[in-house]
C-alpha cells in the first residue's frame, strides 16, 4: 500500500512538472503579472475612497500595511497612497472601480486561460459571457481580500471595540484573535475553491478542486511571508535597480504569486488525470 502510495506521490509530481513546461506556466504567470499590476494600484485608491467613508483612518491603513509588503515596494505604494488622500476626492471612487474590474477582469481572462489550457479545454464561451465570469470572479476575489484583509489589519481594533463595547470577557479577545488569523485562511481557500471550480470550461466538482486550493492558499502565504523576510533583510534592490527597485520586488511578488494560481489548477487537472 505504500509502496503503490509512493508511486502514486511521483507519478503526480513527474506529470505536474511535465505539465508546468508543457503548458508555458512561467509565460501564462508573466502575462497575469501585467494585468494584475494594473489593477494593484486602482485597487488601492479604491480601498483608500471606502475608509474615508469608515471611521478607520488612512493612517491605519498605512501603518498596517507597512508589516505586509516588502519596505521598499511599501514606499512606493505608500507615495501612491499618501497622494491620494492628500488630493482625496468622491470621483475616484467610481474611476478606480472600473479600472480595477477592467484590468483585473483582464488578469481573470489570463488566468481562465490557463486553467483551461491545464485541461485541455477549447473556450467556446461567448465574449461577453466570459468578460462577465471574470468580472463576477473579479468582485468576488476583491471582495474576500477586503474581508481578509480587514480582519488581518483592523481585527485587533474592531476585537477592542466589541471587547469594551459590550463588556466581553478576556476569554472573548483571546477567542477572536485566534479567529482572526485564522479565518482569512479559511477565507482563502474558499475562494480558490470558487475560483478553480467556475473559471475552467469544464464541469467539475468541489472534491476535484480542492487540492489546489489548499496548495494555494498555503503556499501563497509561506512564499509571500518568506519573500517579504527576505527581501527586508538580506536583500536590497535598490542598489541594482535605483529607485525602481521597490516597482521591482513589487512585480516579483505578483509573478510569483501568479505560478503559484496556475500551478494549482495544473495540480487539480493532474489529479484528476491520475485517478481516471
Amino acid at each position: 500500500m505504500l509502496d503503490l502510495d509512493c508511486y502514486k506521490v511521483t507519478k503526480v509530481i513527474t506529470q505536474l512538472k511535465n505539465r508546468i513546461k508543457q503548458d508555458e506556466v512561467p509565460a501564462l504567470g508573466a502575462q497575469l503579472t501585467y494585468y494584475l499590476i494594473l489593477s494593484f494600484f486602482p485597487f488601492l485608491i479604491f480601498l483608500i475612497t471606502i475608509l474615508s467613508y469608515t471611521t478607520f483612518s488612512s493612517e491605519d491603513f498605512i501603518v498596517r500595511l507597512s508589516t505586509i509588503l516588502p519596505k521598499q515596494s511599501f514606499d512606493i505604494v505608500y507615495d501612491v497612497i499618501k497622494e491620494v488622500v492628500d488630493n482625496g476626492s468622491t470621483s475616484l471612487l467610481s474611476f478606480s472601480i472600473i479600472g480595477t474590474l477592467w484590468s483585473a477582469s483582464n488578469g481573470v481572462a489570463a488566468m481562465i486561460k490557463g486553467l483551461n489550457k491545464s485541461y485541455n479545454q477549447n473556450e467556446n464561451r461567448s465574449f461577453f459571457k466570459l468578460r462577465g465570469y471574470g468580472i463576477l470572479i473579479t468582485i468576488a476575489l476583491s471582495l474576500g481580500i477586503i474581508l481578509a484583509f480587514t480582519l488581518l489589519v483592523f481585527g485587533e481594533v474592531l476585537g477592542n471595540y466589541i471587547f469594551n463595547a459590550l463588556g466581553l470577557s478576556y476569554y472573548f479577545k483571546i477567542f477572536w484573535n485566534i479567529v482572526r488569523l485564522i479565518f482569512p485562511i479559511f477565507l482563502l481557500i474558499l475562494v480558490f475553491i470558487l475560483f478553480y471550480k467556475f473559471a475552467p470550461n469544464k464541469k467539475l466538482k468541489i472534491k476535484d478542486v480542492f487540492p489546489g486550493a489548499i496548495f494555494s492558499t498555503f503556499s501563497w502565504i509561506t512564499i509571500s511571508l518568506v519573500f517579504s523576510y527576505y527581501v527586508n533583510n538580506f536583500s536590497n534592490y535598490t542598489k541594482v535597480y535605483g529607485s525602481i527597485g521597490g516597482i521591482i520586488i513589487l512585480l516579483i511578488w505578483l509573478y510569483i504569486s501568479s505560478i503559484i494560481v496556475l500551478i494549482g489548477g495544473e495540480l487539480n487537472a493532474t489529479l484528476s488525470y491520475v485517478d481516471d
